[in-house]
């Protein structure tokens, strides 16, 4: 080999070295943007080339951008999120055609699992560019029953209430508390922990502070009160990740056991079966994560042998079955004891049959407490969707007073009673508004269908005498689609004699849902014109109803 070319291939070497330095040199800036670029485009801006890197972690299209990055094997200095929150559960976008967001759960995933090392291990900062990204508040409180099943363990009450208090702080999970588990170890977190500026105006800010502050705490894993100062009055807060000496690493351990792809099914159900041993309080305060995880098993994970023996290990666990139908008897919201009968029949604790006995059980109580409100008729209407408690009946006993209510009527309505029914449907023409708003949640599952029906509803409607309870009748009965031209035409002769705004905004509402081409006549219009009582709201449904009726 020549002494030329030894040289060409010994500069070619030394200068592929130093392009690798370089590189090696430069911290890596990832980005998520679901929404604003502008926050991304502000440090793109302002950091130098030569020792910063960008990369988009979203990839437009694909659905699986996240476990993509992770492929590639990027590693990320700073990770500057963009996006609206829900408070909660997901980044998004405002753009109702975009497909791109950002679950809290995937984030979750990523991080327990460690199975995207370079995307979280090596962050030394990490921007949240959303409202209450960093909220202090807790989302979750332990109830009262947590309070009651300790004191039924034999803590005395001044004990429960104090470890009442210290599962509420320790399940809280605030968005603040979410972002530290996630981002464990990772020295400085900034987000918002209420309202946050839209995307233009937190690159302004960034554009101020990087042009008189410089860009060289970027990545530092130092937080930088000269930037918290640049958002002062908006709400910019800083945080760590959580590290192995703080006493909530127990509580991301255990988060870690439902999330951890590593973890087999079996493994999994045995840290559940392990939680139901622990205080029913603290299975509580698990159970949105439990129901979570069950309802993710396919009956193909349930035949699989190892988790057949894990489900069957629970369902043979006489004594945690004993406490936690203790507890979920003892439940304050109907609602949650609902979805803890619906857990017990997952993990093998209730037959088909029991299930719906325990569920008959949860009404009558309801209804012996007085305590029926539109919340509760619409869960057991729900709960019946497939009829298969209204073989059931018979296992409700209630009084007389009981059964006049229109409270029961409209809850043994959902359990498919023709007699409630009916009591139900003349409920949406009571001057009471709250029977008018229980016949509504009623009318929401089980639509008036029978002409003679809609007749006597709409006959009923037309005779009432004009309060809150009048416009909600009649903004339910524009969910039904009416039809039928006698009960049309019951209501246009209604219009003029209206007393309020409010009720003929509210007719107008009724018949344009309907089928209004059989009663779109000129008098109508002109009755519209003449007799529509001055309103302060601009142009209204009476107007897009003249409108239409005037196309016809």
């Amino acid at each position: 080999m020549s002494t030329f070319i030894k040289f060409f291939f010994l500069t070619a070497l030394l200068a592929g070295a130093c392009a690798h330095d370089a590189n090696a040199d430069k911290k890596t800036v990832c980005s998520i943007t679901v929404n604003s670029p502008d926050e991304k485009e502000a440090f793109r801006r302002s950091l130098p080339p030569n020792k910063y890197q960008f990369v988009e972690l979203v990839e437009r299209g694909r659905s699986d951008w996240l476990e993509s990055a992770c492929r590639q094997g990027i590693r990320c200095d700073v990770l500057v999120i963009s996006g609206h929150y829900d408070g909660g559960n997901e980044f998004f976008s405002e753009h109702l055609e975009a497909r791109e967001y950002l679950p809290v759960a995937e984030m979750e995933r990523v991080s327990c699992s460690d199975s995207c090392p370079g995307l979280f291990s090596q962050l030394k900062e990490v921007y949240l560019f959303g409202c209450n990204t960093m909220n202090p508040e807790a989302l979750k409180s332990a109830s009262a029953e947590v309070g009651r099943s300790l004191v039924r363990s034999g803590y005395s009450r001044a004990d429960a209430e104090r470890l009442s208090r210290a599962l509420s702080a320790r399940h809280g999970e605030s968005s603040r508390d979410r972002m530290r588990l996630i981002f464990k170890d990772v020295p400085v977190i900034y987000g918002f922990s209420s309202v946050a500026p839209l995307g233009p105006t937190a690159a302004s800010f960034l554009g101020r502070h990087f042009q008189s502050a410089g860009a060289g705490e970027v990545g530092s894993g130092r937080a930088s009160a000269k930037l918290l100062s640049q958002f002062s009055g908006h709400s910019l807060v800083v945080a760590n990740g959580l590290s192995d000496p703080d006493p909530r690493m127990a509580y991301r351990q255990d988060v870690c056991h439902f999330s951890d792809d590593r973890l087999s099914p079996e493994q999994k159900l045995a840290f559940v079966h392990q939680l139901l041993r622990r205080e029913m309080a603290e299975v509580r305060m698990f159970l949105d994560r439990i129901e979570q995880y069950s309802a993710s098993l396919t009956e193909a994970d349930r035949q699989a042998p190892a988790v057949s023996r894990a489900l069957e290990n629970i369902a043979r666990d006489d004594a945690s079955r004993t406490r936690y139908f203790d507890f979920t008897r003892d439940v304050d919201q109907p609602a949650v004891r609902a979805r803890m009968l619906e857990l017990a029949a997952r993990l093998g604790w209730l037959s088909p049959a029991e299930k719906r006995a325990e569920i008959m059980q949860m009404i009558n109580d309801q209804i012996a407490g007085g305590a029926v409100t539109p919340a509760e008729v619409d869960l057991v209407c729900s709960l019946n969707k497939a009829h298969g408690l209204s073989q059931e009946l018979d296992r409700l006993r209630l009084s007389p007073t009981q059964a006049s209510k229109v409270s029961t009527a409209a809850v043994l309505a959902c359990l498919d009673s023709a007699e409630a029914r009916a009591q139900a449907l003349l409920a949406l023409t009571s001057p009471n508004d709250e029977e008018v708003q229980l016949a509504q949640v009623y009318l929401r599952h089980h639509p008036i269908a029978d002409i003679n029906e809609v007749r006597i509803v709409t006959s009923g409607i037309a005779r009432m005498n004009g309060s809150n309870a009048q416009v909600r009748a009649l903004n339910t009965l524009a969910f039904q689609q009416l039809s039928d031209p006698q009960s049309l035409e019951e209501l246009a002769r209604l219009f003029p004699l209206a007393a309020s705004a409010g009720v003929q905004t509210a007719i107008a509402g009724v018949l344009i849902r309907s089928d209004y081409k059989s009663i779109a006549k000129p008098e109508l219009v002109q009755t519209l014109q003449r007799h529509r009582l001055p309103s302060s709201n601009g142009q209204d449904l009476i107007d897009v109803l003249i409108h239409r009726l005037q196309a016809q």
